[in-house]
């Protein structure tokens, strides 16, 4: 699955990609996280259609589904809400995910990373990825309001997942091992990006966007550090470059 991603960019940079972007007056103007874990389910820039405008808007990463109705709910089921896979939301009529199918959103980010388990090591490498040529790209993904209120504000909270497919090669020979092994998220091209966003797609278009596959060629990768831990890498350099290490066997 992908629980974590970079966001290291600027309003100007998305405003580039989509210029007609309505900002949530709450945003800042640069963004500077660059590491996002979905279990902590902090508040991201996420961008939905609505009103017939593109909106840019800060929501949770995690969905909170409606039959999660107490806070011992949430606390409970929320950690499985930070992906879906593709082929539930409509190969499976009774998921919740093919419920919310309409309520589609795009995460913007600037890379993923992802672990690859190496034989005879006893812990895993992570990986960077990001798009090739595309400074920003965005992951397509679904949002849902929480049955219950934000208990300090009072408003609805927006919540949103990030959907995943079955991996490239590339992507299988990095996340090669877990539960969810051989999985990445769902990239898109930037006309298919634009698409996901439209409100009056069928439900064959819907199906046509989840089963595409971004070809390896168009991704660039490479190890880095420790990227869950605090503990500062050995040469200085930031979450996102590349790190040496040593007898590293290639993918």
């Amino acid at each position: 699955m992908c629980y974590d991603i970079s966001f290291k960019t600027s309003l100007k940079t998305i405003q580039e990609v989509f210029p007609d972007i309505v900002f949530d007056p709450q945003l800042q103007l640069d963004f500077d996280n660059i590491h996002v874990l979905a279990q902590s389910f902090s508040k991201n820039p996420v961008i939905i259609f609505e009103d017939a405008k593109y909106k840019l808007k800060y929501f949770e990463w995690g969905v909170i589904a409606d039959y999660m109705n107490t806070p011992e709910k949430i606390k409970q089921s929320r950690q499985w809400m930070c992906n879906a896979q593709s082929e539930k939301i409509m190969g499976d009529k009774k998921s919740f995910w093919h419920r919310i199918r309409k309520k589609r959103c795009l995460i913007p980010v600037t890379g993923i990373y992802e672990h690859c388990e190496i034989k005879g090591w006893k812990n895993k490498v992570p990986y960077y990825i990001h798009m090739k040529e595309r400074e920003l790209f965005c992951i397509p993904g679904l949002y849902h309001y929480a049955p219950i209120p934000d208990p300090e504000t009072g408003e609805a909270i927006g919540t949103f997942t990030l959907i995943t497919r079955s991996a490239n090669d590339i992507m299988k020979k990095i996340h090669n091992a877990g539960t969810n092994a051989f999985r990445m998220p769902l990239f898109l091209s930037p006309e298919l990006e634009y698409k996901w966003l439209l409100p009056d797609l069928s439900n064959e278009e819907i199906d046509e966007i989840l089963k595409y596959e971004m070809p390896s060629e168009n991704l660039e990768y490479w190890p880095v550090y420790t990227i869950r831990s605090p503990k500062p890498r050995p040469d200085g350099k930031i979450k996102t470059e590349m790190y040496e290490w040593e007898n590293l066997p290639p993918l």
